[in-house]
């Protein structure tokens, strides 16, 4: 190998395991997703009720990671994965469920949360296979997934009113 290649290595590794988010793209859009990074490779779980969606990422195929930094959260390092997805219950999807139950934030069976993902959700696994750190000219911006989530209406205008008369009694 390369010091070159290695460097690059280290780089996706150290990246990805400090980002908080990952943006991967498969078949389709690319999606903002979160991850642990464990064993040579991103893991991220999805697909099931209460959990992130995975569209586009399929077994044996693969996708783009992008990595973006922590504190900035400009993008960082882009990488290609061989997505693959782990069978539940084996030796590696239990090592990977573990490490992502102590990443899984709010979750409202966090006793049996493993017993659901196994039944009801897909865990994958991204190993890196190239690195690119040139960032291209111009903005990677893109227009926003469609989601039934609307925002909230506006404030209606005589409610600053009735909340200073409650404060001035």
């Amino acid at each position: 190998m390369t010091p070159e290649t290695l460097l690059d290595q280290a780089l996706v590794e150290e990246a990805t395991k400090k980002s908080g988010l990952i943006w991967v793209r498969g078949e389709g859009p690319a999606r903002a997703v979160w991850h642990v990074w464990h064993d040579g490779a991103a893991h991220l779980l999805g697909d099931g009720p209460g959990e992130q969606p995975l569209p586009g990422l399929v077994d044996g195929a693969t996708a783009e990671v992008t990595v973006r930094s922590k504190d900035k959260g400009g993008r960082i390092v882009a990488w290609t994965a061989a997505v693959s997805e782990l069978a539940p219950g084996s030796e590696a999807w239990q090592a990977a469920a573990a490490e992502l139950k102590g990443k899984r934030l709010n979750a409202p069976d966090a006793e049996t949360m493993t017993e659901r993902w196994a039944r009801e959700c897909r865990l994958l696994r991204l190993d890196p296979r190239d690195a690119t750190t040139v960032h291209p000219d111009g903005s990677l911006a893109a227009v926003p997934l469609p989601t039934p989530v609307t925002t909230r209406r506006p404030v209606p205008a005589a409610l600053p009113r009735l909340l200073l008369k409650r404060r001035k009694r």
